[in-house]
């Protein structure tokens, strides 16, 4: 639960108390001043309360005189990515986000947070991780730990790096060791369990899920190891105008031989060792909300049935080429590369 308390104050408080409050605040000193309905009418931090002796005021004059009215903040459910990458550069440490009604939600440092954006997070993470026995038979393969962090936190943690804190965790072998987990990991991220009852393959857990508090669902694995950048990704599906998208990274095909280009028995030219780039899925995807609408309740679903289902109604499916790091780690050798990389990734 979110403490409001601790960063503001009403608008009647004597500007000793304010400078306790700011006092009282070791890493963000910012005052948020409110009306008696929860509106933030200005924030206040040492430099104000200075600048406002300067000017003439006095310990009598009203808070409100000494805060800054032209504070930045963000409103909740809208995106100014420009406002975003200032906030970033500035690497501000208390900057709000609002309701419409302009009453706080939580303080954002950006010293830490990349981006607030507009999405729950669906992250499987019931499978049996048959291919990496011995070590998920007694252990889920979320939970398994590269460079002695469990590759699930890796994504936790970098969805949160942007706002990204409505996380639904779909679970089944081993579920309890996962939900202990989720328990006591950081009380910032909205964790939400989703236990399955049989399989229901990559896609079929979303059935499940009554309710989103966000108009776009991303949907991923758990074992994967990514630096992917959420707010590009989610800022091209919007460009774009896609129904649903998913990540891609590249496949390289390199053929050691000149390929003919054929009429018939005739050769009509050739190429002498061409390459080709294909693009494959990488379990990632941002899917409209009311497409989930589409899933078939507790049956068995893949998000590759959900591609198809869109392509043939006629909405728009793209993909997004991941530029960063991206790792699925099925098997044995993978989860031994991921050990190799893990201090070399930039999570930045």
């Amino acid at each position: 639960m979110y403490n409001h308390d601790k960063y503001t104050l009403p608008s009647n408080t004597d500007l000793i108390d304010v400078l306790k409050k700011i006092d009282s605040l070791s890493i963000t000193q910012t005052v948020f001043i409110k009306d008696e309905n929860g509106k933030i009418l200005c924030t206040i931090t040492d430099g104000d309360i200075r600048r406002g002796f300067i000017n003439g005021l006095s310990l009598s004059d009203s808070i409100l005189d000494f805060g800054n009215k032209n504070f930045s903040f963000i409103e909740e459910g809208k995106n100014n990515y420009d406002k975003l990458k200032t906030f970033r550069k500035k690497r501000l440490k208390a900057v709000p986000l609002l309701n419409e009604n302009g009453e706080l939600i939580k303080i954002i440092n950006f010293s830490k947070v990349k981006s607030i954006l507009p999405i729950d997070a669906v992250i499987m993470a019931g499978g049996l991780g048959s291919r990496l026995k011995p070590h998920t038979n007694i252990v889920p393969k979320p939970l398994l730990k590269i460079g002695g962090k469990e590759i699930i936190s890796y994504n936790f943690d970098r969805l949160h790096q942007f706002g990204i804190d409505n996380q639904y965790i779909t679970i089944n072998y081993l579920g309890e060791q996962i939900e202990d987990f989720c328990s006591s990991y950081n009380d910032k991220i909205n964790f939400q369990l989703i236990r399955e009852k049989e399989f229901l393959g990559t896609a079929g857990a979303l059935s499940l899920i009554k309710e989103f508090n966000n108009d776009t669902v991303l949907l991923m694995n758990s074992d994967l190891l990514t630096n992917i950048d959420y707010e590009d990704f989610y800022k091209s599906f919007i460009d774009k105008k896609a129904d649903m998208m998913v990540a891609s990274i590249p496949y390289p095909i390199n053929l050691p031989y000149a390929i003919f280009e054929l009429n018939n028995s005739d050769v009509v030219s050739f190429k002498e060792k061409p390459s080709y780039t294909y693009y494959a899925n990488a379990g990632i995807y941002l899917i409209k909300k009311d497409l989930i609408k589409s899933i078939p309740k507790d049956n068995f679903f893949n998000a590759t049935d959900l591609m198809e289902l869109v392509i043939n109604s006629d909405k728009k499916l793209i993909h997004y080429p991941i530029r960063g790091y991206w790792l699925d780690i099925g098997k044995h050798e993978d989860f031994e590369k991921a050990q190799r990389d893990i201090a070399h990734i930039n999570w930045d």
